[in-house]
């Protein structure tokens, strides 16, 4: 179930604590570090309201088994081939998974036994509406002052631990899956009271306010209490599991899931004005990107320009990425 939370107001912060990093000054600590893909439990899904009932008339349902997949992190042995996979371009960049490694983490301000790879940033011809960081948290590690932006709003996906997020003094447990939606100028702090460390995606954009329009109130769910809504003439095999509704204009970005079961696909070349940015969390696909067909796996980065040409083929297993999107708002002109 879907949990709203309160928006009165949490007042000023007190001051910050004294912040640590767990970057290369603890490299022993990650020199050793596995992959993390976390399994969740069984989802069970429902498709949308009305659509076809099975013959004895129960509504019609999919079960699913979700994994996280998150990087690669320590470093890979001096023997290692040099070639890879990944490439920039003017329409679009791939960041495979194996070079998301101890090297390139960085420190936030006001954070505690944490790092974050930063996988998008607002670049002229590369990200321009969005941050992206997969954030990773030791054991009582966090912030009391995450966000230091007021006119940024966020998303936060789980994809591996376990986090205590308390939006506006109301606090939540989020585990693999949970996501949590916060707009601007809300008070929130994040600490990972387990004992093994957390990783989550934490999405970040300039909200773009709208004169005569709210600014929507955060929440909190998890993908398992969210239906996949499948595609028509699809046969349930590609679908976007949302989180907001689509025609809320209150809403200037959607941060979704997507699905193809194996074999699936997208069957043309999505063209559109939506810059996006794709998160494989399980699965591989051949994906095409601009001129190119491009194999990528679960821990890979996609970004795509506004207007890069995209399609798919899903391989032998689920293939599921979680998707950026800016939306709902005019085109900005330069005059």
């Amino acid at each position: 179930m879907r949990h709203p939370c309160s928006t009165a107001s949490s007042g000023r912060w007190k001051s910050p604590q004294t912040t640590s990093c767990l970057s290369q000054r603890s490299h022993t600590r990650y020199a050793s570090a596995k992959p993390l893909r976390t399994a969740a439990s069984s989802l069970i899904i429902a498709t949308l309201p009305g659509s076809p009932p099975l013959d004895d008339g129960r509504e019609k349902r999919t079960i699913m088994t979700a994994t996280y997949a998150s990087p690669s992190a320590g470093l890979p042995p001096q023997m290692t081939l040099h070639t890879g996979r990944a490439v920039f371009t003017e329409a679009y960049a791939v960041i495979p998974r194996e070079v998301m490694r101890d090297i390139v983490t960085s420190c936030l301000p006001h954070w505690r036994d944490s790092r974050v790879w930063i996988i998008a940033r607002p670049l002229s011809g590369f990200a321009e509406t969005f941050s992206q960081y997969v954030v990773e948290v030791a054991p009582g590690g966090g912030s009391d002052r995450p966000e230091l932006n007021p006119e940024a709003e966020g998303v936060l996906f789980v994809v591996a631990g376990e986090v205590s997020v308390t939006i506006e003094g109301q606090a939540h447990q989020l585990k693999p899956g949970g996501y949590a939606f916060l707009p601007p100028g809300t008070g929130w702090s994040l600490i990972n009271t387990s004992r093994e460390l957390a990783r989550f995606h934490w999405l970040r954009k300039r909200y773009e306010v709208v004169d005569g329009i709210d600014i929507p109130a955060p929440f909190v769910t998890n993908e398992q209490d969210e239906p996949v809504r499948w595609m028509p003439g699809t046969n349930d095999t590609w679908g976007t599991t949302r989180f907001v509704d689509p025609a809320d204009v209150r809403h200037d970005m959607h941060v979704n899931i997507v699905t193809l079961e194996p074999g699936a696909v997208i069957p043309f070349e999505e063209t559109h004005v939506m810059e996006h940015g794709l998160y494989v969390l399980e699965g591989k696909a051949v994906y095409r990107l601009n001129r190119d067909w491009v194999e990528v796996e679960a821990g890979d980065f996609m970004w795509l320009r506004a207007f890069c040409p995209q399609a798919c083929y899903a391989g032998p297993e689920r293939f599921r990425y979680l998707l950026y999107k800016d939306v709902n708002r005019h085109a900005k002109l330069p005059f």
